[in-house]
């Protein structure tokens, strides 16, 4: 059994880690983008063009972005082996299972490029997930590259440098209205999954908090997050995981087909997409399918903005539970907890993607608005694109530890428990997005 995160040395953690890496990176980059020299860095925000039955057209653009997919690699396997040397795992094995997991990560980013994937609404990070789990069901995976299988390590990277892509002035600019929103889908959401879980099929309350961060927060990252915060299983992250896959595909490509069957605005459309879809990639393929940009920024300010930013917030209060009722129930009367546990388990790393969102507000307000807009687009821009690369990298993980047998495991509880919170959010989110606070996301320009 795996000896728990919060028992470690702080420099032995993946929190730890996760935050050097990335606000390396970000300083670096900001660093460079004043100073100079930040033409490595841009060059490592490698964009796969969109491409459709001409092969010969994606293999020009890798060949021209080859230096750049070069020195991604080097930043990745250098940063990532460090730590890996600094936390005990047998450097050998990870080195060579990171290789192959960067090689992957590039071939399914050329195939999300492909506009016959795009037709289908695959995104890159589903296809990722997809053929992970594919290869996963179908092929024994060889002991070496299990080492290099480390989801959270990734994706907690990747979530602190997503900070640094949401500045709090954006948060500001979203509205009262639209932060007020985001709380109800994301309470109540999150209420009828758990209650559903723990009520209804008895499951365990960890396990039901997985559920519930799934489908009410940041889907993947929440369920991640809020499953450290309270030491849920690694079985009941996957499962969380899955289930959060299974219904961001279906609702990728129902959304936008039901928005458009009802005639709805592209204000409206967004917003509802924002409320109900489980993933970032699914819900910007989904907002995207309404054919305007309005849509897409409405989108964003409910999900990326509103929903994404409950991951600390949940984690806070599922590692609170843990420690002071759940865990309390299966001890001994006399046996105290000691209520600092919450501290020990709070993730870190969600400290790490605050830290990162301040450091860009401060930057863009203390510098001329033209080059805060340079800043924005440039230097910010570079950092989302790696952004973008880790997560797709955490995803093919996550697809290559899911095992459909161990899901098959738990039965039907956990997918009835989760479709009751979506038959919820759903309605929900089209409620508030066109009836009480239709007029807000109609004048979002």
């Amino acid at each position: 059994m795996a000896v728990p995160q919060s028992s470690l040395p702080m420099i032995k953690r993946e929190d730890t880690w996760a935050i050097i890496i990335a606000l390396f990176f970000v300083l670096a980059t900001t660093i460079t983008f004043f100073a100079g020299g930040f033409g490595l860095f841009k060059a490592m925000a490698v964009n796969i063009a969109t491409w459709s039955t001409d092969f010969g057209k994606v293999a020009q653009d890798v060949a021209k972005n080859f230096g750049g997919l070069v020195i991604l690699y080097v930043f990745f396997l250098v940063a990532f082996t460090i730590a890996a040397k600094v936390m005990g795992y047998d450097t050998g094995k990870f080195i060579g299972g990171v290789s192959v997991l960067y090689i992957k990560t590039v071939i399914v980013t050329i195939l999300g490029s492909w506009t016959v994937m795009k037709s289908l609404y695959m995104e890159t990070p589903l296809i990722a997930l997809i053929l992970g789990m594919l290869v996963a069901n179908v092929v024994k995976l060889p002991a070496w590259f299990n080492e290099a299988l480390r989801t959270e390590f990734y994706i907690k990277t990747g979530i602190i440098m997503l900070g640094a892509t949401l500045p709090f002035t954006i948060i500001l600019q979203a509205g009262p209205l639209a932060i007020l929103q985001a709380t109800v889908v994301s309470v109540l959401t999150f209420c009828s999954i758990f209650i559903a879980a723990t009520r209804l099929f008895g499951l365990d309350p960890r396990f039901a908090a997985c559920l519930g961060a799934g489908g009410s927060i940041c889907g993947v990252s929440g369920a991640i997050a809020v499953g450290g915060s309270c030491r849920a299983e690694k079985e009941h992250v996957s499962i969380a995981i899955s289930l959060v896959v299974i219904w961001a595909i279906i609702m990728v490509i129902l959304l936008p087909i039901w928005s458009k069957a009802l005639g709805l605005a592209p204000g409206p459309a967004g917003a509802w997409i924002g409320t109900s879809e489980f993933a970032d990639a699914a819900g910007f393929a989904a907002a995207s399918a309404i054919g305007d940009e309005r849509a897409i920024k409405t989108f964003t300010l409910m999900k990326v903005v509103g929903r994404d930013m409950f991951i600390g917030v949940w984690s806070l209060i599922v590692a609170l539970l843990s420690v002071t009722v759940w865990e309390r129930k299966s001890l001994a009367q006399a046996e105290r907890v000691d209520t600092g546990e919450v501290w020990r388990r709070f993730p870190k790393f969600v400290i790490g993607f605050f830290v990162a969102s301040i450091f860009a507000t401060l930057v863009i307000a203390a510098v001329d608005p033209k080059i805060g807009a340079a800043y924005s687009r440039d230097a910010l821009g570079v950092i989302k694109t790696v952004r973008g690369w880790a997560f797709t990298w955490a995803f093919v993980c996550i697809g290559f530890t899911t095992r459909f047998k161990e899901l098959t495991s738990f039965g039907w509880k956990p997918l009835l428990a989760f479709t009751i919170g979506v038959l919820i959010n759903v309605p929900l989110g089209y409620w508030l997005s066109t009836s009480v606070l239709g007029d807000y996301w109609m004048g979002i320009k």
